[in-house]
């Protein structure tokens, strides 16, 4: 038996990467059913201030080929208490690169006092999609 019944993490997976498969993996070995938000173009030039290289439609296609998903849903907004409220996780994981961050500070203590909390996963270290963007501007 698992660990989590319920559990969920968000992101933009732009430019899929092994980073982005070992967080989904890691987090399946620890619940049941994993829900995944794939964030919107519109909420990634908002918050990372620059477009997705992939289109919505096609990271969210991305995703749920991806065997350990069990649900993909839409990020809006990083408003992780209303996706809480929404889909009531037991366990939200996140890489442990965002540790230390007001965002999930915040979302820790309100996760807590729902018997719910922050999973924080090793960050695959040599690899994002920033770096995988900037390869790509150098080429061009």
């Amino acid at each position: 038996m698992k660990k989590y019944k319920i559990g969920y993490t968000a992101g933009a997976f732009d430019l899929f990467h092994i980073g982005h498969l070992n967080l989904l993996m890691r987090a399946k070995e620890a619940c049941e059913y994993l829900i995944v938000a794939v964030s919107t173009d519109e909420l990634i030039c908002e918050y990372k201030n620059k477009k997705p290289f992939i289109p919505f439609s096609e990271r969210k296609a991305i995703v749920e080929s991806i065997k350990y998903v069990d649900k993909v849903v839409v990020q809006e907004n990083r408003n992780k208490t209303a996706a809480f409220e929404k889909y009531k996780f037991d366990a939200m994981f996140v890489g442990d690169d965002w540790k230390g961050d007001d965002l999930f500070k915040e979302t820790e203590n309100f996760l807590l006092a729902r018997n719910s909390c922050i999973v924080y996963l090793p960050y695959t270290k040599n690899i994002s999609s920033s770096k995988l963007k900037q390869i790509i501007d150098e080429l061009l």
